[in-house]
């Protein structure tokens, strides 16, 4: 499993997870799309902004690897913001890559992409 090094471990102030720190030793936990209602918690929106603001400062529109990226959080905008960058893809595989579909993003996340100190509000 590849560590992305200075990637952000958790939205800055709160207990929101970006990355894991080692192997599930139980088996890779598979990416799933998990539903986003409108009636979500602001602070749950927050870390979603946060994440895609990470992603997009640290990987831009190339390509990357699932690494130690967090399945839960990942899970949130997988199949929307982030999708599949291969084909076959594995959703249960730390190789598997992923790349973030800039023009989704920024429809659901401008904060993400107009503000760099979005993290400040």
């Amino acid at each position: 499993m590849i560590k992305h090094r200075g990637f952000p471990g958790r939205l800055p102030g709160t207990d929101y997870q970006f990355t894991i720190r080692r192997d599930n030793k139980g088996g890779v936990t598979p990416l799933t799309r998990r539903e986003r209602y409108a009636d979500r918690k602001p602070a749950d929106r927050r870390a979603d902004t946060g994440f895609i603001a990470a992603l997009w400062m640290y990987f831009g529109d190339q390509p990357f690897e699932r690494g130690n990226l967090d399945a839960g959080r990942l899970s949130w905008v997988f199949g929307r913001e982030v999708v599949p960058a291969e084909d076959p893809f594995d959703p249960a595989s730390y190789e598997a890559l992923l790349r973030v579909d800039e023009a989704e993003a920024r429809a659901s996340f401008p904060a993400a992409f107009d503000n760099p100190d979005w993290e400040q509000r």
